[in-house]
């Protein structure tokens, strides 16, 4: 999964990005893209039992973006969901949620053109062939035109799963899954749960919202251990925005994780909550969603409650699912293809 990090000039976006992944001022490193491991005691527990030669954890792409303007609106399309960063501080010129709503409001306006622009291309079509399929695509984007007009974000939009396979394709910058980070300065850090309060009141939409010390976090992105929990402690800081931003991030995304498991290599991967065990096939290899044939599927805690394979064939909960199974988090899965 790819976020992209978000927000306008000196807004603190390189610096949450080192602090999500531990990149320190002296980083050498030319890109802005950079891969967090998602810490997961289920795979380290499957890797000890298969002793894996190599464990894998899922993981998410973090990228840190240029400041947002209508010019990278294109390149950030391609991202999964956004991390959008406000500023408060004390010269500060917007409030957190102005800041917010005016960044929306510009995912807004560019939605709409772009929706419009594919409505006209639609009715060209539509003079020369009549087309099932474009008529419904056709529907569904009046349906987001008119969402749009009313200053409401995509994201906000209620509709069918098939409305919203139609128009995943757009990108819509407004239907992307996004969540906040506020930061604030050093002296707020007693009043982030107010801070945050205020955010979510003032809002209309169900955005989730952390407010951190930036420059903080950062600090505490290169630590060792024990000076991490040291300078935690004085600062009051209960948890890191890195372990913060995974767990919120999987939520947000709505993502859960299957196995795959062996003595070669014991792996985790991401999945979205309502995915089949097909697409599942597919997050691991092309060829094993054009052959897929069925999957072997036993959930983790059945796993280790039998101690393995074989004890879960003896006591019935190991099975195989055809291509409709919707995947359930925690499932290790083995993928029957043919050759």
């Amino acid at each position: 999964m790819h976020i992209a990090i978000i927000g306008k000039n000196n807004v603190g976006k390189t610096t949450i990005f080192k602090a999500l992944t531990g990149l320190g001022e002296e980083s050498k490193q030319a890109s802005h893209i950079s891969i967090i491991d998602v810490p997961d005691y289920r795979l380290e527990n499957l890797s000890n039992f298969f002793k894996a030669k190599k464990t894998v954890y899922a993981r998410i792409e973090i990228e840190d973006t240029p400041s947002l303007n209508p010019d990278i609106f294109q390149r950030i399309r391609q991202a999964d969901a956004f991390i959008l960063i406000l500023p408060y501080f004390e010269d500060t010129e917007k409030e957190p949620v102005q800041e917010y709503r005016s960044v929306i409001n510009e995912f807004i306006l560019s939605d709409m053109a772009q929706v419009e622009q594919r409505l006209e291309r639609i009715a060209k079509q539509g003079e020369r062939k009549e087309n099932p399929m474009l008529q419904y695509e056709n529907e569904m984007l009046k349906l987001c035109l008119s969402h749009l007009n009313e200053e409401r974000p995509l994201l906000t939009l209620a509709i069918s799963e098939d409305g919203k396979r139609i128009i995943r394709g757009f990108q819509f910058l407004s239907q992307k899954p996004l969540m906040v980070i506020i930061n604030c300065s050093e002296d707020k850090l007693s009043d982030v749960n107010n801070i945050e309060k205020a955010f979510k009141d003032k809002i209309e939409e169900d955005i989730p919202c952390i407010a951190v010390c930036a420059s903080l976090e950062a600090e505490i992105g290169i630590m060792n251990e024990n000076d991490r929990k040291d300078f935690m402690t004085e600062y009051s800081i209960k948890e890191a925005i890195r372990e913060r931003m995974i767990r919120l991030a999987t939520e947000t995304m709505g993502l859960i994780t299957f196995f795959t498991v062996g003595e070669k290599e014991c792996h985790a991967w991401h999945l979205r909550k309502g995915e089949s065990v097909h697409e599942a096939a597919r997050t691991i290899h092309t060829d094993f969603y054009n052959k897929f044939i069925r999957a072997e599927v036993v959930a983790y805690e059945d796993f280790i409650k039998y101690n393995g394979f074989g004890g879960c064939k003896k006591a019935g909960v190991w099975r195989l699912e055809g291509k409709t199974y919707i995947v359930q988090d925690g499932d290790i899965i083995t993928i029957r293809a043919g050759a």
